[in-house]
Order: structure tokens, then C-alpha cells, then sequence
């Protein structure tokens, strides 16, 4: 039987659902194995991270949406400065990183560098679980929030922590600006960016 994968607005009492999924979705991804170097507490602690970013930030300024295997967090043109760390969630996010927390906040600042200044919709988060790949989970909450940008005639930008992702994004029309290597020897981020699709003649 095939899980369903509509996209749905995720809201506060889902915060346990995403902060799970996510945690499988990024299990193997390189720059969160950099924050969570141990294995066995890895999931624990994405877990944790996930649902207080998705509570603290972006289910309060964004436009999150999951399935039952994928979610995605998304930031509209004028919330980027909203939906930063404010001291609360920064204290929250140093006590689940630990020792991690200064190379966390390096990071963040040099990705925060690298944004577009231009008005945009931000892909600040998307992760499926690995058990359900090819059943269109991911790429159904990626066509949802570009059709959004796309309605308004945004373009949309992202950073990508995984090499392996590149081509799915480029498959959506994204196109990599560059490589940006994260300081105290983090693992590198590409950002991409997509321009709105055209519009039809006449509209």
C-alpha cells in the first residue's frame, strides 16, 4: 500500500512528527554528522534540534508542510529577519549541541552570508526519511512551495549540505552560485538558487 504523500500545513502539536522524520532524513547528511559526531546519540539530538527550530522559528514565521515521511520548512520574502535564532532558541540549541554549539553558530553566520538580497522565498529545510525514498514525498513538498514562489513570481534559494542532492535540486531548475566551506573545518555547503518559472502569455 502506497503512503501518502499530499503535502499538509504542519502546525505546533506536530512538532514530535517533524523533529522524527527529519532526524532520519538527515541521519547521513555531512554537515549535521559534523554537529553530531556521535553515532549513537545522533538521532536523540537531531531529533531535539529539528522540533526546536520547527516550534521556535519556522512553524512561527515560515510555511511548513509535511507528509507522513517528509517535511520542509520554508521562509516568505520580509520573514528572513524573523525567522532568525532569537537568545532563547540560540540557549536551547547550545544546550542540545553541546560542545558543538560555536562551530554551529560559525556556520550559520557564514551561510546567513551568502543570501540573496533580492526578494525571495528561502528552502531552509527539507528532508525525507530514507525508507521511503522514490515515493515522490520530498519532491511533493518541493513542488508546493515552488509553485508558491512561482505564483508570485519569486525566485528561490536554498544551501545544500549534501553533495548527492545537487542533481535533484538542478532536475527542479535550481542552479549552484558556488561553494562555501564552512569555518573550523566544517564540511562545505552549495547555495543554489532558482528563478521564477516564466509566466504564460497573457496572464
Amino acid at each position: 500500500m502506497s503512503i501518502p504523500n499530499t503535502p499538509k500545513t504542519a502546525t505546533i502539536d506536530d512538532a514530535s512528527t517533524v523533529g522524527r522524520t527529519l532526524a532520519l532524513a538527515f541521519d547521513d547528511d555531512p554537515m549535521m554528522r559534523w554537529f553530531f559526531p556521535d553515532g549513537a546519540a545522533r538521532a536523540a539530538g537531531l531529533g531535539r534540534y529539528f522540533s526546536t527550530i520547527f516550534t521556535r522559528q519556522y512553524a512561527r514565521h515560515g510555511v511548513c508542510e509535511y507528509t507522513e515521511a517528509a517535511a520542509a520548512f520554508w521562509v516568505p520574502p520580509g520573514a528572513q529577519d524573523k525567522a532568525v535564532p532569537d537568545a532563547g532558541t540560540i540557549g536551547e540549541l547550545s544546550e542540545i549541541l553541546g560542545d558543538r554549539a560555536g562551530l554551529f553558530r560559525k556556520a550559520a553566520e557564514a551561510a546567513a552570508g551568502e543570501g540573496p538580497q533580492e526578494p525571495h522565498w528561502y528552502l531552509a529545510v527539507i528532508g525525507a526519511d530514507p525508507a521511503a525514498q522514490g515515493r515522490g514525498h520530498g519532491a511533493a513538498l518541493l513542488r508546493s512551495g515552488l509553485a508558491r514562489a512561482d505564483a508570485a513570481g519569486l525566485p528561490v534559494y536554498l544551501e545544500s549540505s549534501k553533495p548527492a542532492n545537487l542533481p535533484l535540486y538542478e532536475h527542479f531548475g535550481f542552479t549552484v552560485l558556488g561553494e562555501v566551506q564552512l569555518p573550523g573545518g566544517g564540511p562545505a555547503l552549495w547555495p543554489m538558487r532558482r528563478g521564477p518559472a516564466p509566466r504564460p502569455a497573457g496572464v
